[in-house]
């Protein structure tokens, strides 16, 4: 089906990651902190700890007003940008995982619930009746995390769902579990980084030294399980995605995300350990510099996932910009504007004005003209004369993803000129108008070099 899509000077991909990592530092602490507050308090109500339990109460109402409030506006900001910036995506995921996302919402609904009934009923219900509100709470957060990650995954390693098309086989691709084990720990740690907010509101001294140890080892605990997920996951990529960023990488901007958020994940570690060791000096700074090494653990690690699947959206199967790898072939023959009819409606009959169409069907998905990845800069310092060749390099490159697409394997990056870019697909007179198109935007030659001088 044709879709157009929304294009914006900051770039559909920036907005969705703004919106999307906002999005996951507060639903995975939902996670989290649901666990550390249905331990703590079953804790508190074993040892009659007052402590512990108040501990759990006051991180109660930070639960819903930050994370079930503000999780779950974003959650919705989440479905309304991606369908507006990358619709034949958004269709593709939904269509193939449709019985998947109903799983999830089903759950999602259980935790707003339970959270909502489990901060009414402070000192209302019996304890046992309260730990059961909490604990079902955390059994359906994890739950909905548990379904989320395999369409997550999916995105980056569809695994055998390339041949089979099977729900299954794209649900339990070759990441899941890997990145399951890595956002498990990542909860855990976000659920402690959080409480110890709440913790520092104990008036008792030997009780706050206290509560600020458990947090720390709670926190260790989850740190050492994400990078034990990590190191799983990197494992587990495809040869090709993992070349991206690892050794002479292809994307040096990815390897040096990579070693970015493994420095992230070590002062984290070291903030944690001083928390465990010195509980009676903890203060609020040292946690608000932990917590800010845990987000940049955690973002980075989003824009690596992220970044790995260039030039797809989802991996070996669709493109940034919603072309599909088995329809390569078939479109250079007969046109890109056979299949984004909406930029064909918007091509005028000049041939800068139909490359320029052409522009917005393959290329805006990544590049604007004036603002993120600007087309306009990029020429300023390129020789327009050079551009027929890089587009007719980069059309070549699509004779390797359909050859790919029809043999159902992955691509084989190192035969690629262009590894992180779709393909040019359609006619070579379409090719012609986009090289036009793309000319145009470089500066005029000055005077002195249009008289020849």
């Amino acid at each position: 089906m044709d879709y157009p899509f929304w294009s914006l000077p900051i770039g559909g991909g920036v907005l969705i990651g703004i919106v999307s990592i906002a999005h996951v530092l507060v639903s995975h602490f939902a996670v989290g902190g649901g666990i550390a507050m249905a331990l703590a308090e079953t804790a508190a109500v074993r040892r009659r700890d007052p402590a512990l339990r108040a501990l759990a109460r006051r991180t109660s109402f930070i639960l819903i007003y930050v994370s079930t409030v503000f999780g779950a506006i974003s959650g919705v900001g989440i479905w309304f940008t991606i369908g507006l910036v990358n619709p034949a995506a958004t269709s593709a995921l939904v269509r193939t995982f449709v019985w998947g996302w109903a799983t999830e919402w089903a759950f999602f609904i259980l935790e707003v619930v339970t959270a909502l009934a489990y901060v009414a009923t402070w000192e209302r219900v019996r304890p046992r009746t309260h730990l059961l509100l909490i604990w079902l709470y955390a059994f359906a957060a994890v739950m909905s995390l548990v379904v989320i990650q395999g369409i997550i995954a999916f995105m980056l390693t569809p695994g055998r769902w390339l041949e089979t098309r099977s729900f299954a086989d794209g649900f339990f691709n070759p990441t899941y579990l890997p990145g399951l084990v890595l956002r498990l720990g990542i909860c855990l740690f976000l659920g402690g980084a959080y409480m110890m907010f709440a913790a520092f509101r104990e008036r008792d001294a030997r009780a706050r030294a206290r509560l600020v140890r458990w947090l720390a080892a709670f926190q260790i605990g989850g740190i050492l399980i994400a990078y034990a997920g990590f190191r799983w996951w990197e494992g587990a990529l495809p040869g090709p995605v993992h070349a991206l960023f690892a050794g002479d990488a292809l994307l040096p901007a990815l390897a040096a995300t990579r070693k970015f958020l493994l420095w992230a994940l070590a002062a984290y570690l070291a903030f944690a350990a001083f928390a465990l060791a010195l509980p009676r000096a903890q203060r609020w700074p040292v946690a608000a510099a932990a917590l800010l090494a845990a987000f940049a653990f955690f973002g980075g690690y989003e824009r690596l996932r992220e970044g790995a699947r260039k030039p797809f959206v989802i991996r070996d199967h669709m493109f940034s910009n919603g072309i599909l790898m088995s329809e390569i072939a078939d479109l250079d023959e007969r046109g890109i504007f056979t299949k984004v009819v909406w930029a064909a409606r918007r091509a005028g009959d000049d041939p800068v004005s139909r490359g320029r169409a052409v522009f917005d069907a393959q290329c805006a998905s990544c590049h604007t003209q004036n603002g993120y990845l600007s087309i306009r800069k990029i020429m300023q310092r390129t020789d327009p004369d050079i551009v027929p060749g890089i587009l007719g390099t980069m059309r070549d490159d699509g004779a390797v993803f359909a050859k790919a697409a029809a043999e159902k394997t992955p691509v084989a990056t190192n035969e690629l000129s262009y590894p992180f870019m779709p393909p040019f697909v359609g006619t070579e007179e379409e090719m012609e108008w986009l090289g036009r198109y793309v000319s145009s935007l470089a500066p005029a030659p000055t005077a002195e070099v249009a008289d020849g001088r």
